[in-house]
C-alpha cells in the first residue's frame, strides 16, 4: 500500500482479469488465486486460529468468489471485494465450528487450543505471535469479541486496511467502522494488561 501506481495497476489488472474469466478464461482466474492466496490466507489464520481451518477458509472463498464474480464491480477493488467474502467465510466456519465443539466430549483428543498446534521447527512470524502464555491469552480475548470486531481489529492492524477499505468490506459505515476497532483494542487491552503489569 505505500506504492500508489502499484496498486493501481493491480486493480487494473484484477478488473481485466476478471472480465477474462467472465468470458471463460480459467487461466484468469488461476491468476487471481495466485494473486491474492497469500493475503487471504493470512486473514483467514487469524480469523480462525489455525492452518488447517485457514486452507480451507481460502478455498472455500474462492469458491465463493468464482461462483459470483459475475456480480463484482469493475469500478470496486477486488482484493477488498474477496476480503469480504473471506472474513464471511472465516465467520461461518468459525460458527460451525462452536457448534461442533458444544458436542464434543471436553477430553477429545482434537480438542487442544489452536494456539497449541501452532508448533514448527522454522515458525513464522505469526505462529511466533500466537505462542505460549501472551498467545494464548491473546487467542483467548480475540475469542470473546464480537463477529465485527474481530473482523475490523484484524483488517486494521493485521492486514493494514484503511478504515475506508475496511467499511466496504463489512458493509459499515466510517463511524461503525471506529467504534469497531476502538471496542475491539479496548477489549484486548483489558486482557492482556494482568500480564502487561507483572513484567513492569
Amino acid at each position: 500500500m505505500d506504492n500508489p501506481g502499484l496498486m493501481n495497476r493491480m486493480e487494473g489488472s484484477d478488473a481485466a482479469a476478471v472480465q477474462r474469466a467472465l468470458a471463460g478464461d480459467r487461466d484468469a482466474f488461476r491468476v487471481l488465486v495466485d494473486r491474492h492466496s497469500r493475503s487471504l490466507f493470512r486473514l483467514a489464520f487469524r480469523m480462525t486460529g489455525n492452518e488447517h481451518d485457514a486452507e480451507e477458509v481460502v478455498q472455500e472463498t474462492f469458491l465463493r468468489a468464482y461462483r459470483r464474480l459475475s456480480k463484482f464491480e469493475s469500478r470496486a477493488n477486488f482484493g477488498t471485494w474477496l476480503y469480504r467474502i473471506g472474513i464471511n467465510c472465516s465467520l461461518d466456519f468459525r460458527r460451525s465450528r462452536m457448534r461442533h465443539e458444544e458436542h464434543r466430549e471436553p477430553d477429545d483428543a482434537e480438542g487442544n487450543p489452536a494456539v497449541q498446534q501452532l508448533a514448527s521447527e522454522a515458525p513464522a512470524p505469526d505462529r511466533v505471535v500466537f505462542s505460549g502464555q501472551v498467545g494464548a491469552r491473546v487467542e483467548q480475548a480475540m475469542s470473546e469479541l464480537s463477529d465485527v470486531e474481530r473482523s475490523a481489529f484484524v483488517l486494521r492492524h493485521f492486514e493494514g486496511l484503511s478504515i475506508e477499505e475496511i467499511g466496504k468490506a463489512l458493509g459499515l459505515r466510517v463511524s461503525a467502522t471506529k467504534n469497531s476497532i476502538f471496542r475491539a483494542v479496548q477489549k484486548l487491552r483489558r486482557a492482556l494488561e494482568p500480564m502487561v503489569s507483572t513484567t513492569r
